[in-house]
């Protein structure tokens, strides 16, 4: 009887073990399967880098990624304003310019150059590089079709891979689903 006893704890012990297993691998697919909605609102060139990689690091790591752009932010999916992006200096607490000084004409230019050299020379990716790697990554550019509208845009301003006309409905929705939702 001590071996019938004895084969029947296995058994028991083998099939809580087997269910550890399946609850881990439950746990390991979810985890590969997360998925981040970036909302990004701004888009001067500071402020065009934290959404661009957030996005394409989130989908380095196989994450499901969409970056809906409204507003001043869709000049970063604007295939030629994205090249010219600028910065201003004022009201910006952490720039080198006393806010007096980057009011005088031409600061914004200054300060923008001094930006895109500062990039260049720290070999940072630029806009343009960033937004390819996304895309290469399967990040989904969203460009919102009223802000498209508001803007005179066409839809073929915009990088190739980029959906255009995306509504704020659908937005919503895909923010509903997600795991991470940012306003940037």
């Amino acid at each position: 009887m001590t071996d019938e006893a004895d084969v029947e704890e296995l058994r028991e012990r083998v099939q809580g073990l087997e269910s550890q297993v399946e609850v881990a691998d439950t746990s390991e697919g979810e985890a590969d399967s997360r998925s981040m909605v970036i909302v990004a609102t701004q888009g001067s060139l500071d402020m065009a880098y934290p959404p661009l990689i957030l996005a394409s690091t989130a989908a380095a790591f196989d994450w499901d990624v969409t970056v809906f752009h409204t507003f001043w932010a869709l000049d970063i999916l604007h295939e030629e304003r994205s090249k010219n992006l600028k910065m201003s200096s004022v009201g910006n607490p952490n720039m080198p310019v006393p806010n007096l000084v980057g009011t005088l004409p031409g600061m914004d230019a200054v300060t923008s150059k001094m930006m895109r050299k500062k990039i260049a020379d720290n070999d940072t990716a630029s806009v343009e590089e960033l937004i390819e790697t996304s895309l290469d990554l399967g990040v989904e550019f969203q460009a919102c079709q009223m802000t498209i509208e508001l803007m005179d845009y066409e839809e073929d301003d915009f990088y190739d891979g980029v959906t255009v006309g995306v509504g704020a409905a659908t937005a919503l929705e895909e923010m509903a689903d997600a795991d991470i939702q940012l306003l940037v």
